[in-house]
C-alpha cells in the first residue's frame, strides 16, 4: 500500500466520523469475515475486534494474543479489501506509539486505544503518543480513544459518578487530539443524549449489544458519532453455526437460505 493511498483511506475514514450520517462498523475478525462485511451494501469502512481475533487463535481477549500474531491477521484483513481498515489495538500492548506504528505499516489508517482506567495523565500521554505515530507517517490517523470508565465503575456508586469520570476522560482524550471517544457501557438514551451534549455532536462513539442497544437510526438523531459491533458480530456468526449443527445433528438438515459468501 503507498503512502498517498494510506493517506486517502485516512482521511475518508476521518470524514466518515465528521459526517452527520452515523458510521456503522461490523466488526470483522479474519479475511473471509472481512470480504463478506466489505461487500455488503453500505459498508463504507471495516473494524476489527480484538477479543474476535484472539478467540479465533485460541487466546482469551486481554493482549493474550501475540501482538505479531494479531498485527498478521489485521495485515491480512487490510490486503483483502478495498476499504479503510481500523484497528483494535486494545491498551497498546505497552507501548501505544510503537504498536499504532506497526499497525499503520500494516496498512491500518485508524484505531481503538483502551485507557484501562489508568490514572488520567498515563492515558493521555498513550493518545498523544498514538495521534504523533500517525503525524509520523503522514496520515490523519482516526484514533477512537475508549475509556472503561462505564466498564470499571462501582456497582455500588450513583450511575451519575461514571458518566462525570467517562466526560471527563473523553474531554481530556479529545483535547489531546484524539477524533472520537468510546465509550462502552452507555446504552440508556437520556445516557447517550448527555455525553453528547458534553463532547459535542460526532465524537462519541457506542457499542452495539444485542437486545439492549438503541436503533442505529436512534443513535443518528442523537448525534453519535460511530456505532460498532465489538464481538458481537462473531458470537452471531458463531450462534448461527451451533443452531445449525445441533439440528444436523438432531437428524435434520442445513438451513435453506444458506448463502455461498465465500
Amino acid at each position: 500500500m503507498t503512502q498517498t493511498t494510506s493517506a486517502d483511506l485516512a482521511r475518508t475514514l476521518l470524514d466518515l466520523h465528521t459526517a452527520p450520517e452515523i458510521l456503522v462498523l461490523a466488526n470483522v475478525w479474519d479475511v473471509v469475515s472481512a470480504q463478506v462485511v466489505a461487500a455488503t451494501p453500505g459498508a463504507q469502512a471495516l473494524a476489527t475486534a480484538s477479543h474476535s481475533i484472539a478467540s479465533t487463535f485460541g487466546y482469551a481477549d486481554g493482549e493474550n494474543i501475540p501482538l505479531e500474531l494479531h498485527l498478521e491477521m489485521v495485515r491480512r484483513i487490510v490486503q483483502a479489501v478495498n476499504l479503510p481498515v481500523s484497528m483494535d489495538f486494545e491498551a497498546g500492548y505497552g507501548n501505544p506509539g510503537d504498536t499504532a506504528r506497526r499497525a499503520i505499516e500494516a496498512g491500518v489508517v485508524g484505531g481503538n486505544l483502551e485507557d484501562a482506567m489508568k490514572p488520567l495523565p498515563q492515558a493521555v500521554a498513550a493518545v498523544e503518543a498514538v495521534m504523533a505515530a500517525g503525524r509520523e507517517a503522514g496520515i490523519d490517523f482516526v484514533l477512537n480513544a475508549r475509556t472503561d470508565a462505564m466498564l470499571r465503575a462501582d456497582p455500588a456508586a450513583p450511575r451519575s459518578q461514571a458518566i462525570a469520570e467517562a466526560i471527563r476522560r473523553g474531554r481530556a482524550f479529545l483535547d489531546a487530539g484524539a477524533p472520537v471517544v468510546f465509550v462502552p457501557g452507555l446504552v440508556a438514551r437520556e445516557e447517550i443524549q448527555e455525553v453528547v451534549d458534553a463532547f459535542g455532536p460526532q465524537k462519541l462513539t457506542v457499542i452495539s449489544i444485542p437486545g439492549a442497544s438503541l436503533q442505529v437510526q436512534d443513535l443518528q438523531a442523537l448525534g453519535v458519532a460511530r456505532v460498532s459491533t465489538g464481538p458481537f458480530t462473531q458470537r452471531v456468526a458463531l450462534t448461527a453455526l451451533q443452531d445449525a449443527a445441533a439440528a444436523l445433528l438432531a437428524g435434520g438438515t442445513l438451513p435453506a437460505g444458506t448463502r455461498p459468501l465465500n
